[in-house]
Parts: structure tokens; sequence; C-alpha cells
């Protein structure tokens, strides 16, 4: 079984992560010239300031964006330390893969109907699959 098989989807939600950067940005820059905002002139504030500025469906893609670096970062851990700890093939591997697919459906429903409810179904789902690789890490670093 290859161990290191986990570092695929790993590098995959990765990718996705930059891909949902150059959306965000390829959007967002031509709307805050629309919206006659000089980045130029900006002091302080977040992305979230401009919730209220830029029209939804352009937030769209900085809120999944900012989603991306939230509990994908406990995916992130848990994939190395399986990989690292030789249990990155097989079932787990299986899961990353799930979870990342997974989350990447979450991000198109997210930047183009964004449909809470199908949102949450996905983000769930997903849950579940990063449960389960945190379940196999706890039982095979801390009971074994």
């Amino acid at each position: 079984m290859e161990t290191n098989a986990i570092l695929g989807p790993v590098a995959a939600l990765a990718l996705w992560s930059m891909v949902m950067w150059v959306w965000m940005y390829a959007t967002r820059i031509p709307a805050m010239s629309r919206a006659k905002i000089d980045a130029a002139t900006m002091v302080g504030g977040t992305g979230k300031n401009l919730d209220d500025v830029l029209p939804p469906h352009v937030q769209w893609k900085a809120h999944n964006y900012n989603h991306l670096m939230e509990q994908p970062t406990v995916f992130y851990a848990v994939a190395i330390a399986l990989a690292v700890g030789g249990m990155g093939g097989g079932l787990n591997a299986q899961l990353a893969w799930a979870y990342v697919g997974l989350r990447i459906i979450h991000s198109l429903i997210q930047v183009t109907v964004n449909r809470v409810m199908w949102r949450f179904a996905v983000f769930a789902l997903a849950s579940l699959a990063l449960l389960a690789l945190c379940v196999h890490a706890f039982i095979g670093f801390v009971l074994h």
C-alpha cells in the first residue's frame, strides 16, 4: 500500500485554493474599479469591509477563499501526519479524496448559486470525511 497516496489530495486542495484565489481577484479587482474604489488610498480594513460595497456574487469568491483557509488546515495537518506515520494509503487516501472533492463542490456551489442548504449538506459530508481521518489518526498514533 502506498502510504504517501494521501499527499495527492493535499496537493489538489492546495491547488484548488490557488484557483479560488485567482478567481477571487479576477472578479474583485474589476468590481472595485466599477465601484470607483481606489485601493492605493485604502488604509486598514479587511476584505470583509467590501461586503457593503461590492456585489454579493463578487464577494462570494472571497468568502469561499477564506473558508478554504479555515477547516482545511485541519485536513492538511492530519493528512500529513497520516502520511508521515505510514497511514496515508488505502481508506485514508480515499477519505482524503472524498474530502477534497466535496470541498471543491462546496466552493462551486458557494461561488455560483450560493444556496446555503446545498452548501451545508456538502460541507457536512466533507466534515464527516475529515472526522474519519482525524479518528483514524488518533487511533493510529494514540491508541497503538
